[in-house]
């Protein structure tokens, strides 16, 4: 049995009511404000021709509902990213239980703090060359392997997929990622990056071409694919990359750093491959035209050289003047060649007398004539310099010997010299260490006593005591000690435990520590 409850005084409220209550209460108290914030997630004006989007700011966000005849009065559109103020009536939604403002006019309040930091991000890196039209490549007509990048369990993979397979299957390797995210912009960029570090021919295959894709989004959705690092991944890739972000308005970082920007996923993968049918049909026609002017071709040389057959002489006509000349040559042949043999005999005996005159035994003798006259002088002309040349060594040495002698005694001399003045340089050397010794051994006994009369111990020996808490900080005043608190006493001798208590005052209630922390702007 269940116990009863006691009747209770508040009303009972039904849904619709309640929330009509709500409506009333905040349009009462709020009624016309001018908002100001930031458009995000504006699409355009929807079929109904109103047009739904969201005001926010740094730290939140409202929803915003322009009416379909208030539109039509705007004097600017609203477009993503600007900052705007929007005049208009707070109100709710009962049917989802959201507040709301119904925008009435709308004015431009300057550029968004995103659309703000995302063109001084694609200034700066413009400027470094990132975009330039000639780092952009071309695509391989047809690639073996595609990379893809982008979330496993989303439509863009399967919408891709699809597209491949009904236009040419090609194999497909796909790196998984978070697409939005705080995390979004560092798997993007490791996954680039990690296609281009695989090996070609390696266990796993290198892409020909890469495709980033995801599908549309506000450009908060979209900002992980502004992020520096993803551009900087992209513009680094040396596969091709498609970048095929968002749908067809939406731009990102990354559409001006890849080689192509598909306007949907669905158009990277028509980018990347060709239609299979389409491409076998052109071959065939190719093939069918190559056949057919290669028969072409046959049949015209054919009948050029049948057309050349029919112009040229006949065997004998053209052979006749030539054997008639070589029967002419073959009757000179033989008289020219007996002249050029007797010719040739002639000069050979010519050269043979000269070479007579200047055989090796002729020279021998002429030699050994020349040689017999010459007779003993070039040994005794050897035997005189052998002589001179050992009277003159003779002398060197004596001259050596004698500088020698000279050399040594000079060096003994210097030598004493110099353990002379070492000695005497030791002997001083001496008594002025003792006195330099003597003089920091004073200096050292100054500093002991300074020492002694500053250190604190001092002062306990002369009857006073040293105050602690019990986290061993000296207290200096007696407003530090708080009423029963253990305190610590140090003396010369030794230390003991009190507990604080103030005479003549009211007791003080211990107050627990406020511990700053910096980094979270709060007190703990």
């Amino acid at each position: 049995m269940f116990a009863d409850k006691a009747p209770s005084n508040a009303p009972e409220w039904s849904v619709s009511d309640l929330a009509g209550a709500l409506k009333r209460t905040l349009e009462d108290a709020f009624g016309h404000v001018r908002l100001r914030g930031e458009v995000s997630g504006y699409r355009g004006p929807h079929s109904s021709g109103h047009a739904y989007f969201c005001i926010k700011d740094q730290n939140a966000r409202i929803d915003a509902v322009i009416w379909k005849g208030a539109f039509a009065k705007l004097r600017i559109r609203p477009e993503e990213g600007m900052e705007v103020i929007a005049t208009g009536r707070i109100t709710t939604f009962p049917g989802s239980s959201k507040y709301q403002i119904v925008v009435e006019t709308l004015e431009p309040a300057g550029i968004g703090a995103l659309m703000a930091l995302l063109e001084e991000r694609r200034r700066k890196l413009n400027a470094e060359g990132l975009f330039a039209p000639e780092r952009k490549r071309r695509l391989p007509f047809l690639p073996r392997v595609i990379g893809v990048v982008t979330s496993p369990t989303g439509a863009v993979i399967r919408d891709i997929l699809h597209r491949l397979e009904d236009r040419f299957p090609r194999q497909v390797l796909v790196w998984p990622v978070r697409v939005q995210g705080d995390t979004c912009a560092a798997e993007v960029a490791a996954a680039i990056r990690g296609f281009n570090a695989l090996e070609p021919g390696g266990r796993i295959p290198r892409p020909d071409v890469l495709i980033v894709a995801r599908g549309g989004g506000s450009i908060e959705d979209l900002w992980g694919f502004n992020e520096e690092a993803v551009v900087r991944a992209a513009a680094e890739s040396g596969i091709p990359l498609v970048s095929a972000v968002g749908h067809e308005t939406d731009w990102t970082l990354i559409d001006h750093a890849a080689d192509v920007r598909a306007p949907t996923p669905t158009g990277a993968a028509e980018m990347v491959v060709p239609v299979r049918v389409e491409l076998m049909a052109g071959v065939n026609d190719l093939s069918r035209r190559h056949v057919e002017a290669t028969l072409r071709l046959v049949e015209r040389r054919r009948s050029d050289l049948r057309a050349t057959a029919r112009a040229l002489p006949s065997p004998e006509a053209l052979f006749s003047p030539k054997r008639q000349r070589l029967d002419l040559a073959a009757t000179k042949l033989y008289p020219a060649l007996a002249r050029n043999a007797r010719g040739h005999e002639e000069r050979l005996l010519k050269v043979s007398r000269q070479l007579a005159l200047v055989s090796p035994v002729a020279n021998v003798a002429r030699m050994r004539a020349r040689l017999d006259a010459v007779g003993p002088r070039p040994y005794n002309a050897a035997c005189r310099s052998i002589v001179l040349r050992t009277e003159t060594l003779k002398q060197i040495g004596t001259r050596l010997v004698v500088s020698r002698e000279a050399l040594l005694r000079a060096e003994r001399l210097r030598i004493a010299r110099a353990g002379d003045a070492t000695k005497s340089v030791a002997e001083r050397l001496g008594p002025a260490l003792d006195g330099q010794i003597a003089r920091k051994a004073k200096q050292l006994e100054a500093v002991s006593k300074l020492f002694d009369s500053l250190n604190y111990k001092s002062v306990l020996k002369r009857g006073f005591a040293l105050v602690r808490d019990t986290d061993g900080q000296p207290l200096r005043s007696a407003d530090a000690v708080l009423d029963g608190r253990s305190l610590v006493l140090e003396f010369a001798d030794g230390k003991a435990d009190a507990t604080g208590g103030r005479i003549g005052t009211r007791p003080r209630i211990a107050k627990p520590k406020l511990v700053a922390v910096e980094e979270q702007g709060a007190l703990f």
